[in-house]
């Protein structure tokens, strides 16, 4: 017992941990972050992936937009909508992911209203035609003579978004389904709004009910729950999806559930359910409840909504149906990140919802599941921190497995059959970690391995790399061997002149200054450097570990170099060197990789074809007065850059020409300007190679007032006064060829 003392302690300190984390004592985020995977994962193992007819998304669509104009629409079209569906499709319920916050002041009847005060004031012909028409183009009446009498719910969302620091109140809300003070006493997590965005006054008296659409975002961004009661000026109000169901069910009021009172709910303070006689929905203790996605985007019918306005849509796909109309246009933003789809329109949230509280397929997680958690982690922890210490290393392995199977088994049962969402990563996680501390004897034989991995690859590969292939030193070898991988080629441009001006200790320190950072970076983008030449750097990814992102890892690792080089201005300026520019050539291809030389010397390294060319892309940046070019291998693997097109150019030793390009960086890091102007560029390179010089020139000329700074531009410029003056040989490929390295 004594001997096996230690790791009992660890085991019982690990059930403490996650015991505490589990009574929300201490947060451990990634228990969070993985409980929702798995969340996700269970739901998209038993979604029931089927259409379901009974809701119908009236979609303003791309075809919507072309046809009744850009959204968003006057208020007659939408007049004329929600006549189309309640009068001629016969819709059973028409709900609206949308919000008429502002009046519509399209028809000009102002500016008409302004003519006949001023200009025409004393017409009384004009003030007759003025009345007369007047009906005709308040819109927002319009609107509102159609809503009234018809089964009509508008949409708002609630927010904490302030301005000129007071909080958001636009249009009018509707009445809120339960008062102020109903929950006094119980403590109850709400999702509590300082702000709103309403629609029109008149438009909300007008509709037969109103329920919001702003749903619970998830830390993960990811929407998996809707606030069933959302508060507000500490009172409460219903979501979309409810307030369509109780019109549709005729439910006049909405009746907060909790359990009946026993011995062991005393005290208990948990909302377990929203009534909406005859529905029921289960609710968590924040009053939100989980979306029960059935599948993808589609699993409700879709309709255009230019096709109902037009009377172009099917009357049995409408009628006494529960219709929703929102967008999936990807202009107008209404597409969330959910657990089927990372982007899923808002509109199908609301519609899996209503389906749940219909169906009453929404899962339950009650308040009193922390409790639950709780007692399963400790009985669960105990057992095994207690008992495997006790077991040889293939049977705690064993014991390992039966438990982490039965614990994810039973808790599948209670979700699919018991409609009981119970916590799962907490219970695995801590099996995991009791499993690992009881297996820790491995530690030995991995640092061992870790010092023979440092024998051989330490002088290439960064710390953690040498971590990593620790853990199975059997994979990695010096042998030779092809495969695809990204090189990497760094050079000081004019260093032989940098050298010349300074003395050689003074050289000595600045190199140093250099190449430390840059190695660095490289190392921090996971790349192992193949050697240093006097100024120039050749790395590369892929080997001895295998990367799947070599090719990003490489082109971040030249980004970043850049960057890091001008940060290091500032310093070398002080210490009275000159600044550095480097050339930084990238390329991705098959390639050789292992120990290579003669008997006397050897060296890890690669060669072949591809590794040449990125030598040549390097040579080729001061060409273009770019700091950075890879090649056409390196561009097609990274789909969520931003490169630009530099030139199609036949280098010496190949044959076949190349196309050449610049990285600007991630999409969502390029200003818009840049985008703007690369846009244009590539404008410019379709003349120069229909050999339209005057329009390329013209092009290229506009961009140089742009950007006056960029080589690029002259250096094409010049090159159209030359090939002006000599035009190609027909038929010209556009491809410029370099006759030296």
């Amino acid at each position: 017992m004594k001997k096996q003392a230690a790791r009992i302690l660890l085991g019982v300190l690990l059930v403490l941990l996650f015991v505490a984390q589990a009574a929300r004592v201490i947060d451990l985020g990634f228990v969070h972050a993985l409980e929702a995977i798995m969340y996700d994962a269970r739901l998209k193992l038993t979604m029931p992936a089927t259409l379901d007819p009974r809701i119908v998304v009236v979609d303003i669509d791309e075809k919507s937009l072309a046809e009744e104009g850009r959204w968003p629409w006057r208020r007659d079209r939408i007049a004329l909508l929600v006549e189309k569906l309640t009068d001629r499709y016969g819709a059973a319920v028409v709900g609206f992911d949308v919000v008429f916050a502002e009046r519509d002041d399209s028809s000009g009847l102002q500016v008409l209203k302004d003519l006949g005060d001023n200009e025409l004031q004393g017409d009384a012909q004009f003030r007759a035609a003025l009345a007369a028409i007047t009906p005709r183009l308040e819109f927002d009446r319009l609107l509102a003579e159609r809503l009234r009498g018809r089964p009509v719910v508008l949409g708002y969302y609630f927010s904490d978004q302030s301005v000129g620091g007071k909080s958001l109140a636009i249009g009018a809300l509707p009445a809120p389904v339960l008062p102020a003070g109903t929950f006094t006493g119980r403590n109850i997590g709400f999702a509590t709004f300082q702000g709103y965005g309403g629609n029109l006054p008149e438009l909300q008296a007008a509709a037969a009910g109103a329920g919001h659409f702003t749903p619970s975002t998830d830390a993960d961004g990811v929407h998996r729950r809707v606030p069933m009661l959302a508060r507000y000026n500490g009172a409460y109000y219903e979501p979309l999806a409810l307030a369509i169901v109780r019109l549709l069910l005729n439910s006049p009021k909405v009746v907060p559930g909790y359990p009946s009172d026993s011995v062991l709910t005393k005290g208990y303070p948990g909302l377990e359910w929203v009534e909406a006689s005859p529905v029921r929905v289960p609710v968590d203790e924040q009053a939100t409840a989980l979306v029960p996605y059935r599948g993808p985007k589609g699993s409700f019918p879709y309709v255009s909504a230019t096709d109902v306005i037009r009377d172009r849509a099917p009357i049995e796909t409408l009628k006494d149906r529960i219709v929703l109309v929102g967008t999936t246009a990807p202009g107008l933003q209404d597409l969330r990140s959910t657990p089927v789809a990372p982007l899923f329109p808002g509109v199908e949230i609301h519609a899996n919802l209503l389906a749940g509280i219909l169906d009453g397929t929404i899962k339950q997680r009650p308040p009193y599941v922390l409790g639950a958690e709780v007692v399963l982690l400790s009985l669960t922890g105990l057992l095994l921190a207690i008992g495997l210490p006790f077991l040889t290393p293939l049977r705690t392995t064993v014991a390992t497995g039966v438990t982490l199977f039965t614990i994810s088994g039973l808790n599948l049962a209670v979700w699919h059959y018991g409609n009981l969402v119970l916590p799962l990563a907490s219970g695995l996680l801590l099996v995991l970690a009791i499993y690992a501390v009881n297996m820790a004897y491995g530690y030995f034989a991995e640092s061992r391995a870790k010092h023979q991995i440092e024998g051989r690859f330490g002088q290439y590969v960064p710390p953690e790399l040498v971590e990593e292939m620790s853990r199975d030193p059997s994979r990695f070898s010096m042998e030779s061997d092809s495969r695809e991988m990204t090189v990497l080629f760094s050079d000081v441009r004019g260093f032989t002149t940098i050298s010349e001006g300074l003395e050689p200790n003074d050289l000595q320190h600045l190199m140093n200054a250099f190449l430390t950072p840059m190695t660095r970076v490289i190392h921090h983008r996971r790349g192992t450097i193949d050697k240093y030449m006097g100024d120039a750097i050749m790395a590369f990814w892929g080997a001895p570990v295998e990367d799947q992102s070599h090719a990003r890892n490489a082109v971040m690792a030249g980004l970043e170099m850049k960057k890091t080089l001008a940060d290091l201005e500032p310093e070398f300026r002080a210490r009275g060197w000159p600044p550095l520019k480097i050339g930084i050539g990238v390329n991705t291809g098959r390639m050789s990789v292992g120990n290579m030389g003669s008997e006397v010397r050897v060296a890890y390294t690669v060669m072949g074809d591809a590794v040449n060319l990125a030598s040549r892309l390097e040579g080729l940046t001061k060409k273009y007065g770019v700091t950075m070019i890879v090649g056409e291998a390196t561009r097609a693997a990274l789909h969520d850059m931003v490169f630009r097109e530099l030139d199609r150019v036949r280098v010496k030793g190949k044959d076949a020409p190349v196309t050449i390009y610049e990285p600007l960086g991630a999409h969502d890091e390029v200003p818009k300007e840049v985008l703007d102007r690369l846009k244009l560029f590539q404008q410019a390179l379709k003349f120069y190679r229909a050999q339209d010089w005057d329009k390329a020139e013209l092009q290229l000329l506009n961009l140089q007032r742009m950007a006056p700074d960029d080589a690029l531009l002259a250096t094409y410029l010049d090159r159209i006064s030359h090939l002006r003056a000599r035009p190609p040989i027909s038929p010209w490929d556009g491809v410029f060829d370099f006759d030296s390295k």
